[in-house]
């Protein structure tokens, strides 16, 4: 069976993430020490007894986020599974950070550094209370950005995550997400809701942290990826370092084409997916996507030891 390897984005963060991984192997625990000494700080602390709401600002749910995958591939490893076991990577969003690390593109240390970066740069770019993001749920991509369309009046508003056929998510000035909200219901829209979210993500309320991050991936040696990673801003596979940094620029206000990545995988003949970190929501939107790939979940010390069984006779 052809696997791919999915590495979940920003929502996923929970308290105690990760910590059964440390406490079964050292491996693991030395990614979490390793993403410390990086961010000069014990952001294992905050993510073992910390409080959700502070792990939940992006400066800490992103770097976090990416310790807890990268810890699940350190047990892996352990286990005497590599990442060439798939046959490609994709992570949602800042999961595209933790994918190239994965993949051998990223050091860690710089993983750590450039999402801290990245959580602060997003979180910069907007004065709070001006922008907002809401899940559409029952329309599917073209109608949802037709909403946003009508509903934009001047103001950006825009799909920022195609994240399956019945989930878009928008994202934009606060009034005009507002009334996309009220349009997605008249339209027909099974739920449409405002996100929780400190930021408007992937739009061009954005640009400044996109700048940011051109900056900051200047100074950062990115190698070509053991194995290909599938692109949030193209949905398809990329391996060429110059070409991925760009992507990674462009990410910041471009959409996430969730979607269409894992289509595009499954055409390729990925035929089952692991989702390696915290939570399952990726998994949940495989499924919706292509009912023809199977899915599995690796964010447990259990669930790496069954995996690499798995993993390894296959």
């Amino acid at each position: 069976m052809t696997k791919a390897f999915l590495f979940p984005g920003q929502g996923a963060q929970t308290i105690g993430m990760g910590r059964d991984l440390a406490d079964a192997y050292s491996a693991a625990r030395d990614v979490f020490a390793a993403v410390d000494d990086a961010l000069g700080e014990s952001l294992s602390s905050l993510i073992w007894d910390g409080e959700q709401d502070a792990l939940t600002l992006t400066r800490n749910a992103q770097p976090a986020l990416m310790a807890t995958s990268m810890a699940a591939m350190a047990a892996l490893a352990a286990e005497g599974v590599e990442v060439t076991a798939a046959a490609y990577v994709a992570g949602h969003s800042l999961g595209e950070y933790t994918a190239l690390c994965a993949a051998g593109a990223l050091s860690l240390g710089d993983a750590a550094r450039l999402l801290r970066l990245r959580g602060d740069a997003m979180q910069a770019a907007v004065p709070a209370g001006r922008g907002a993001m809401a899940a559409i749920l029952g329309l599917d991509f073209d109608a949802v950005s037709a909403v946003a369309q009508e509903a934009a009046q001047g103001q950006v508003c825009t799909a920022a995550n195609d994240n399956d056929p019945a989930q878009v998510v928008i994202s934009g000035d606060h009034d005009a997400v507002l009334r996309a909200v009220d349009i997605a219901k008249l339209q027909g829209a099974k739920r449409a809701l405002l996100l929780p979210v400190s930021a408007p993500f992937h739009c061009a309320l954005m640009q400044p942290a996109a700048d940011a991050m051109a900056e900051a991936l200047a100074d950062v040696a990115l190698g070509a990826p053991r194995v290909p990673l599938v692109a949030n801003v193209t949905a398809s596979a990329e391996s060429d370092p110059a070409r991925i940094t760009a992507q990674l620029v462009e990410q910041v206000t471009g959409r996430v084409r969730w979607r269409e990545s894992v289509a595009w995988m499954g055409a390729q003949g990925v035929t089952e997916t692991w989702e390696i970190g915290a939570g399952k929501a990726l998994s949940g939107m495989v499924k919706r996507i292509d009912r023809g790939i199977e899915t599995r979940s690796i964010g447990t010390a259990e669930e790496v030891r069954a995996a690499a069984e798995s993993l390894r006779d296959a």
